[in-house]
Order: structure tokens, then C-alpha cells, then sequence
């Protein structure tokens, strides 16, 4: 049962999601908002983990006012995932609905989602939206436009921070002016989008950030930022590193014999949290040009993070990959003026609840073999999520043709609300079976447990039949990495 913290305040915003969304009646007095579309601003950051925002809670020194906004006065998932922590094959979820699996994009750089699945963007322009695209794409190696978008500006893979350009959506560039940092242009270029003469028309803004990414450059004006804070290592000398598989815990128990203690938390993490705050600026920015433009009421802000990120948790983890919670959870914020109140939303929401969502808003058509699921219902008291979902990563010196990241073997897990599996289908690796309502670091590793025997075999199970539900068929490796079955698309 889906536990809403805070009552909705019965706003124009309300009618139409309650009434045009759900399908029923229009209340009395709104039958001029109901039947308005609204506009539709998606903000997708890199590697940004569920807490990385002041009002979250867990770092509440950061700089992110425009997002604590949003925060305070919009609906946080509380328990938002990405079903794969890696760039491309998440930002491809986002667009299509799908799981990496059957989109196609299980590697950064190689290939786009299969061309015959529709995207959210090519759906809302056939409901009549004008749509625009700026950012980082990272699916297949190039920055050509893609279907969906009126308004294209892309920068080449992961973009730089300083000295990039851009491919337009007419085959113009667009160069980033020396010195100026990428997420300042990028903001820039949303406003702009947003100021343009479109009439009655609605639009849709996917603003897609380099940030918060290596290199982790901040913009010069926060490089001091938290110059005065001593970020805490989120390592737990609790954590039974023993009883995890080998991958995580050879190395982890090598740090904490060199360290004495907890693992140090990476160098560079500062200028990482330093980058949130350009980020948070456009946020500000947007909302001032909608207000501008007499938009802002008619208008749903969607802020969301690809994935997570390792601030040292398990003896000494960076990165992402992995299925631990800090990896694969996710900020998700939506955001409209008319909601007056802040609502937290505990059930289950993923990244390919995205694209099923928006077309719900908007009261267009969500394709069946979408494997996503609309967060709406979600929002009344007696909105039920799902039981559990698939997390899946797949080991990229397997799959990319020019190998690399080989130190996180392929996986599969199952994560509901209190318990989460992890098995290894390729690699010898002991499970892990994790108790998330009572151990929310996943500090112990059940499944060697003989306690906990009855709960392995129902999870196992349970994701056993979960693969079946969804179609699942194993991407297939050849000798040296490389996708065989995907590479039709994106060429």
C-alpha cells in the first residue's frame, strides 16, 4: 500500500492528474485546466546518488537550494531505482520504458535502444508537443539527432567541461564560448528553448547534464566550496566484508588492513559535490524563465539522477555497477507550483516508470510492451506499487568491443521493499541476500545463513519468474567483448 505522507492540496494540478490522468471526471470549475496538456521539463544528472541534495537530509551542508525547492514543495520517491547503474543503459530506460535487455543498450558508447521501441519523446510529439533535447546521449558514438526531438543540441560522448561544442538539430555547431562551463551553457541553452514562440502549442525540455561526472570539475566560482567540511567516509566498520563475494571483498579487506579503520573516502568526491551546485542554479533558472513566460503554473518539473554513486561504503567503494543500494538508487522529484504541500512516496519507482509516466500526464496512450509502470496511481492513498523489480548489469570487458571495467562480474538482483537478492549467473561468486528493512546498508549477507535458506529459495524464485514475466533473453557474448545480437541498431 503506498504510504503518502502528506495530504494533496486540491490545485489546479490535482484536477488534472486525478481527473484527465485517472480517467475520471473532471472536477466542477477546472474543465478549462483538465483539458490543457501541460508542459514537461525533464532534468537528468550523472552519477547523482539519492542524497546528494541538501533537503534529502543524510548531507544537509550541500548548496542545492532550487533542488531543496523542489524538495520541500514537489513528491519525492523515496525509494526511486535505476535498473542499470551505468550511463547509457539507463538514460535508454529513461527514454523507452524498457529494461537494458530488451532496449539493447547493456554498454556505454556501442549502440542506441532498438529503434522499433518508441521513446516518450516520439510519443509526446505525436500528442502534439514540441520537444527539445540538450546534453550528454551516450548510447551509440555519435551526436547526431535521434527520433523525437524538433530541438536537438548534443555534445560528443561524455562532453567536457570546459571547450566543448555542440551538433544542433540542422546540422549547425555550437561552441561552448572559452572559458564558460558546460553546465552554465547548458542552462542557458534550456532557457532559450523555453523562450521560444511555440503559441498554445505544450512542450517537452529533456536537459540532460554532463555533471556530477569525472573529472569532477566544478565551475570556478564553487571550487571552494566545503573547503571547511570534513566529508565523512560512508564506510561501517559493522560491515561483515568476510561473507560478500570475492570481488568486493579481497580488495576491501586490503584497504582496512592498510588503513586501520574505515576505508577514506576518494579525493576527488569534494569536487563532485561541488558540481551539484551549477546544476542547481539551471534549476533556478528554469523556473524564472517559466515565470517569466507565464508557463511556470502550466508546467511539471521532473528532476532525476541516472544513478548512484560509492562514497566508500563496503571497505572502500567508488564508482557505481554494483547492486548495493548507494549504486542503483536514485534522486526522483516531481515538481509542479500547484503542489502546495510535499508528499513523500515510499513505494517502488524506476527508471523506466518514466516514459509510461509522462505519457499517463498527458493522457496519451502507454504501449503494452512498455515494462515500466506509470507512478500516478501512486499519488492517491490507496495507490498499490510493485512487489519487487530487476536490477541487471552485465560485466562490459564481456560486451563492449573494446572491452574494459572489468572488475564488476555480470548480475542479477531482485529488490523489494524489505529484502533484496543478488546472484552472479557467469562468474563463481557466493549470493548475497540482504534483509533491507532491517539492515539498510547491507552490512550482512544472509545467504549462507541456514536461517535464512526459506528466503533465498522465495527470492530466487521470485526473480526466476520475474525473467520469465519480462521475456528475458541473456545478451550474447562473443570472444574479445562485443554485442552480437544489438548491433543491427545504432549504426
Amino acid at each position: 500500500m503506498s504510504n503518502i505522507k502528506s495530504v494533496f492540496f486540491l490545485s489546479s494540478f490535482t484536477c488534472y492528474l486525478f481527473a484527465l490522468l485517472l480517467s475520471s471526471t473532471a472536477l466542477q470549475g477546472n474543465e478549462t485546466v483538465a483539458n490543457e496538456k501541460p508542459n514537461i521539463v525533464f532534468i537528468l544528472t550523472d552519477d547523482q546518488r539519492y542524497d546528494e541534495i541538501a533537503a534529502i537530509g543524510n548531507f544537509p551542508w550541500l548548496k542545492t537550494p532550487n533542488l531543496d525547492l523542489l524538495v520541500n514543495n514537489g513528491v519525492t520517491f523515496e525509494n526511486a531505482f535505476t535498473t542499470t547503474s551505468l550511463c547509457g543503459p539507463s538514460r535508454a530506460s529513461f527514454l523507452t520504458g524498457v529494461y537494458a535487455t530488451t532496449h539493447g543498450v547493456i554498454v556505454n558508447e556501442h549502440v542506441d535502444y532498438d529503434k522499433s521501441l518508441p521513446t516518450f519523446p516520439v510519443l509526446l510529439q505525436e500528442a502534439g508537443y514540441n520537444t527539445g533535447f540538450m546534453g550528454k546521449w551516450h548510447q551509440a558514438m555519435h551526436n547526431r539527432p535521434r527520433p523525437g526531438f524538433d530541438y536537438w543540441a548534443c555534445f560528443w560522448g561524455q562532453g567536457k567541461y570546459f571547450g566543448d561544442k555542440f551538433l544542433l538539430h540542422d546540422g549547425a555547431t555550437r561552441e561552448v564560448p572559452k572559458g564558460k562551463y558546460l553546465t552554465d551553457e547548458l542552462n542557458d541553452m534550456a532557457v532559450e528553448f523555453i523562450n521560444q514562440e511555440r503559441g498554445d502549442q505544450p512542450f517537452m525540455l529533456y536537459l540532460s547534464h554532463k555533471a556530477l561526472h569525472q573529472p569532477f570539475t566544478p565551475a570556478p566560482r564553487h571550487s571552494k566550496l566545503y573547503s571547511n567540511i570534513d566529508i565523512p567516509s560512508q564506510d561501517d566498520l559493522d560491515d561483515n566484508l568476510e561473507a560478500k563475494p570475492l570481488y568486493v571483498s579481497e580488495s576491501a579487506l586490503e584497504k582496512r588492513r592498510k588503513t586501520g579503520g574505515k576505508a577514506p573516502l576518494h579525493p576527488r568526491i569534494p569536487d563532485k559535490l561541488r558540481t551539484i551546485t551549477a546544476v542547481d542554479d539551471g534549476v533556478g533558472m528554469i523556473i524564472q524563465a517559466l515565470k517569466e513566460k507565464g508557463q511556470l503554473d502550466n508546467t511539471i518539473i521532473i528532476f532525476a539522477g541516472d544513478n548512484g554513486y560509492f562514497m566508500s561504503e563496503h571497505g572502500g567503494l567508488h564508482d557505481k555497477r554494483k547492486a548495493y543500494d548507494p549504486s542503483i538508487r536514485i534522486p526522483l522529484i516531481m515538481w509542479s507550483p500547484s503542489l502546495m504541500n510535499a508528499q513523500k512516496v515510499d513505494e517502488l519507482v524506476l527508471n523506466i516508470d518514466l516514459a509510461p509516466s509522462l505519457l499517463d500526464i498527458v493522457g496519451a496512450p502507454i504501449p503494452e510492451h512498455m515494462q515500466g509502470e506509470s507512478w500516478v496511481p501512486l499519488l492517491q492513498p490507496d495507490g498499490e506499487g510493485r512487489e519487487g523489480f530487476l536490477y541487471e548489469y552485465y560485466k562490459e570487458s564481456d560486451y563492449r568491443p573494446r572491452g574494459g571495467f572489468p572488475g564488476t562480474p555480470t548480475l542479477h538482483a531482485y529488490r523489494t521493499e524489505d529484502w533484496k537478492l543478488v546472484r552472479y549467473p557467469d562468474g563463481n561468486f557466493k549470493s548475497e541476500l540482504y534483509h533491507i528493512s532491517a539492515d539498510p546498508k547491507e552490512l550482512y549477507n544472509h545467504a549462507q545463513n541456514p536461517e535464512y535458506a526459506a528466503k533465498l529459495v522465495e527470492l530466487n524464485e521470485k526473480l526466476d519468474a520475474y525473467l520469465v514475466s519480462i521475456e528475458y533473453v541473456a545478451p550474447e557474448k562473443i570472444p574479445g567483448g562485443g554485442v552480437t545480437h544489438w548491433q543491427l541498431y545504432g549504426k
